[in-house]
């Protein structure tokens, strides 16, 4: 299911946007351009569909801190929407503020969903809609094409999606749900000396790297059992010369990660390892999944990294979109240079103008 459009406006300082999507997306921009507000826009899209958008946005500030910032020229209500398009599907979500309630709610702050909408194809129709929730009222289609009222109470807070119940009633709509829920976002690794990856831990075999990383060792040694282990070997000696994993059962069947270099009488074990050394290691586990997620999203994956990393890096990007649709929120030139030589596709460049992000044409 890959995206062709992610849509959002009225969230931070995304006015109103439209972005076209390709297999392999790299954003690029100066400091505040928008960067991470787009990814995060994405980011919030997949909370939407595991049942986690309130306390995300609680995360934020609230509602009010997550709106648009700039100035307002209509007196309509404010409303945040978020939404994406695929060759054959389109879903919408659009928040506002709660109404207020006597005695007031210390919820306040809470997204109250307006309208939730999925439909077949581009152009929104009575005979496309597969979902819409508006004004206290959710209709569905079921599997035989019926428009049903949804019999279950929902939280207002949270989307019909992630509510749903009975799969074999709603399969298009669980599809959808359970496709979006197996993105996969990496935008911050802990390494610091009590990061869980540093130390051995019981292993299981780990398909794909979780979001922290935490698992880093058994998603190494997954990809040396049953994934690319000829890929995983060439980006570590392309990434990290002279270097190779090593990964060994504990006497307590724990999984330790190591690096054995050349000329030195021991490898060097996590916890030894520079935090750029073991970041570069989480992306080469994210980007070699045994089984790639339909959608993988890194931000700013060049952070805390050596130059000399970043070509190395970008190869294994521009290999991983064989599989997987990227996205790439970076600041480093060297990244979107060595990524677009390699897969000629152009970085997605952002602009702020007059608090507004907008995407840069060539004529700008």
């Amino acid at each position: 299911m890959a995206l062709i459009e992610l849509r959002v406006a009225g969230y931070r300082s995304l006015k109103d946007i439209r972005l076209p999507l390709r297999q392999l997306n790299v954003v690029v921009g100066p400091n505040g351009s928008g960067k991470t507000n787009l990814y995060r826009a994405l980011w919030l899209i997949a909370e939407i569909c595991e049942g986690g958008f309130a306390r995300a946005i609680c995360r934020e500030g609230g509602l009010r801190s997550a709106l648009w910032a700039g100035p307002r020229t209509n007196t309509k209500p404010v409303r945040m929407n978020l939404g994406f398009a695929t060759e054959d599907l389109s879903f919408l979500l659009s928040c506002g503020l709660p109404k207020p309630s006597l005695p007031p709610s210390a919820f306040f702050l809470d997204p109250h969903i307006k309208e939730e909408a999925v439909w077949h194809g581009g152009q929104r129709k009575p005979s496309t809609t597969m979902l819409e929730r508006s004004a206290g009222l959710t209709w569905i289609r079921d599997g035989d094409g019926r428009r049903v009222e949804y019999p279950l109470v929902l939280s207002e807070n949270e989307s019909v999606l992630s509510q749903l119940r009975e799969p074999h009633r709603f399969p298009e709509l669980f599809a959808l749900r359970e496709a979006v829920r197996g993105w996969r976002f990496y935008h911050q690794f802990r390494t610091d000396e009590l990061a869980a990856l540093r130390s051995p831990q019981v292993g299981v075999q780990t398909p794909v790297l979780s979001h922290d990383g935490s698992d880093l060792a058994a998603a190494l040694q997954t990809i040396v059992e049953i994934g690319y282990r000829t890929r995983l070997e060439e980006a570590i000696s392309a990434g990290l010369p002279g270097r190779s994993l090593e990964i060994r059962s504990t006497d307590s069947n724990e999984l330790r990660l190591a690096l054995r270099t050349e000329d030195c009488e021991r490898p060097l074990v996590a916890r030894e390892l520079s935090d750029g050394t073991l970041k570069f290691l989480c992306l080469a586990a994210a980007l070699l999944s045994p089984r790639p997620p339909a959608l993988i999203a890194l931000n700013e994956p060049e952070s805390s990294l050596h130059p000399d990393l970043l070509p190395p890096l970008a190869r294994m990007i521009v290999d991983a979109a064989e599989f997987s649709q990227i996205w790439v929120s970076s600041h480093s030139t060297l990244l979107a240079r060595s990524i677009q030589e390699l897969s000629g596709t152009a970085p997605i460049e952002l602009q702020l103008s007059e608090g507004e992000t907008r995407i840069r044409s060539g004529d700008d």
